[in-house]
């Protein structure tokens, strides 16, 4: 017998889950990812932004009348369920419009004979408006995404994301790499910090031209909105061009929002499906489509 049989260091898994292995883990989660969609015949998605702190209609209903039928409920306990009655408009209106999108989709794949799916609804897979897109977008028959993180306070994928299509990411920066590589439009509900990073990047892209293909981005909510970011004094302030305030379009309507990416959709996008999956060349380097 040899004096030394020492495992390859693939398969150490206290190296791969070291520092020294971060490489690795990083590489995994472009690759598994990639292979998974690829099978599944994902060419293009359209990926939905927003609070995973939003509930749906019936559940923020109930929780108000259960508040309302105890005695002794505090004031503020009801105004913050009441609030929370408020925002779940947007779950029913994410959820309406994944739904519309979805239903679209199908009906153009089948007028042009094509196979797969085009414009997958993508979500980063929690609870909130994620849950809600991939609900309208698995209620009308679609494939939907998932793109979960974990999280200290752990986030699991909502049950409403297709069979194979969960994903389960450690590190940020790849997560929204998958999120945004295939997606041919980008709606962004009402959202935290982590709804606001996205949006910002997403429009810092498309502003830089990082990504080269046309990117239509609804942001739904105005009144929501107008309140959280000012984008006019920046283009008085000339940090922005005033042409970069139409690099989204505002909307409150789900009609609206579905007939200006329909619209969108049709003229950019339709005949350009995928967004090269099997090839590896630069992908990591740009997001240049």
């Amino acid at each position: 017998m040899p004096r030394h049989m020492p495992d390859k260091a693939f398969k150490s898994a206290d190296f791969v889950n070291s520092r020294d292995g971060r490489v690795m883990r990083i590489m995994a989660e472009y690759l598994e990812p990639q292979k998974r969609l690829r099978e599944a015949g994902i060419d293009d998605t359209v990926v939905f932004f927003g609070s995973a702190r939003t509930p749906a209609r019936d559940d923020a209903e109930q929780a108000l009348a259960a508040l309302r039928d105890t005695a002794g409920t505090p004031p503020e306990a009801l105004a913050r369920a009441e609030r929370r009655v408020e925002m779940s408009h947007y779950y029913e209106a994410a959820r309406d419009l994944a739904y519309k999108l979805t239903e679209w989709a199908a009906e153009l794949g089948q007028n042009n004979g094509e196979h797969g799916q085009r414009f997958s609804v993508v979500t980063g897979g929690g609870p909130g408006i994620m849950e809600a897109a991939n609900r309208g977008a698995a209620e009308a028959g679609g494939s939907t995404i998932g793109m979960n993180i974990s999280l200290p306070f752990e986030q699991y994928p909502n049950e409403y994301i297709s069979d194979g299509l969960a994903f389960e990411f450690h590190y940020f920066f790849m997560r929204k790499f998958w999120m945004v590589y295939l997606a041919k439009a980008a709606v962004v509900m009402p959202g935290g910090f982590g709804t606001l990073d996205e949006f910002m990047e997403i429009l810092t892209l498309v502003q830089t031209e990082k990504i080269r293909r046309k990117l239509p981005i609804v942001l739904f909510g105005s009144k929501y909105w107008q309140n959280i970011v000012e984008f006019e004094p920046m283009a008085e302030f000339g940090t922005i061009d005033l042409d970069d305030l139409d690099l989204f379009h505002i909307t409150d309507s789900v009609d609206d929002a579905f007939a200006w990416l329909k619209s969108q959709l049709s003229e950019w996008a339709v005949d350009h499906p995928g967004a090269g999956l099997t090839a590896d060349v630069e992908i990591l380097a740009r997001l240049d489509r």
